[in-house]
């Protein structure tokens, strides 16, 4: 119980912004800490939630609703997954090879692609709020993508192999009980996926969109399987960031184009 508590504070203090007691990383108090990350998108989806009541119920404006809930996941996870976007968005346009592809990811130095992408993202995110406000009946499907997201994104750092024997990716991997957090994870994906399920049943066509966000994702989980192994040589902390922000967008984006259909 106290090595569980102890990963569940790790977790919290490295992936997200919210204060809590510090422990020391090591072994056994790392050893679960992957397998409690989709909770911090649980945290995400919960203040989604009350966000956009808050908004429905005074009646505000769908852009004020968008910018708000677009700055929900930065403020809580402090930024940590958008700055692996931004790296490995640097990384991919440079077109350099492996060695300096790499080198970019560890480079604290932000290039220009980096941050264009970085806003396109934001803006993208905004766009799907906004329309989710408009048409919120698959509401459900968005905020349930914040955990499936890091559930998906924790199995990518205990089963692709690490580009380098260093960085957070490698220590968290090393130091995690692998087996054992994969299936973990595994199990939390299908909870979370059957919540959405259940919120969007009476939805028409709202199972529908569900299969769609399930088949959409696995395909990004091949995308990013390619781009990891073949072009980066295996996965890293900043990948792993660049993974679960575009699957959170992708759980967006269904939630949007979906509730124009409905």
């Amino acid at each position: 119980m106290k090595s569980a508590w102890s990963g569940l504070l790790v977790a919290f203090s490295m992936y997200s912004a919210v204060p809590v007691p510090q422990v020391q990383w090591e072994k056994r108090t790392m050893r679960w800490a992957l397998g409690f990350l989709p909770l911090v998108g649980v945290l995400i989806g919960a203040l989604e939630w009350l966000w956009f009541r808050f908004c429905t119920h005074f009646a505000a404006e769908g852009l004020f609703y968008a910018v708000g809930a677009a700055l929900i996941p930065l403020f809580v996870s402090g930024g940590i997954h958008l700055d692996g976007l931004c790296d490995t968005c640097d990384a991919l346009c440079s077109y350099g090879d492996r060695e300096k592809r790499l080198a970019i990811l560890k480079d604290p130095h932000v290039g220009a692609f980096g941050p264009m992408w970085l806003i396109a993202f934001l803006l993208a995110e905004v766009g799907c709020f906004a329309q989710i406000y408009a048409r919120p009946a698959l509401l459900p499907l968005a905020v349930c993508g914040f955990a499936v997201a890091r559930c998906m994104g924790g199995c990518k750092v205990v089963l692709t192999p690490c580009a380098k024997d260093s960085g957070l990716a490698h220590l968290f991997a090393e130091n995690s009980d692998k087996k054992a957090v994969a299936v973990a994870l595994l199990l939390e994906v299908l909870l979370y996926l059957t919540i959405a399920g259940l919120l969007v049943y009476a939805v028409p066509h709202g199972l529908t969109a569900g299969k769609v966000l399930v088949a959409v994702l696995l395909v990004w989980h091949g995308v990013h399987e390619h781009i990891a192994r073949h072009i980066f040589g295996g996965i890293t902390g900043d990948l792993a960031g660049f993974y679960i922000s575009i699957a959170e967008l992708l759980a967006l984006a269904c939630a949007a184009l979906g509730g124009l259909m409905i």
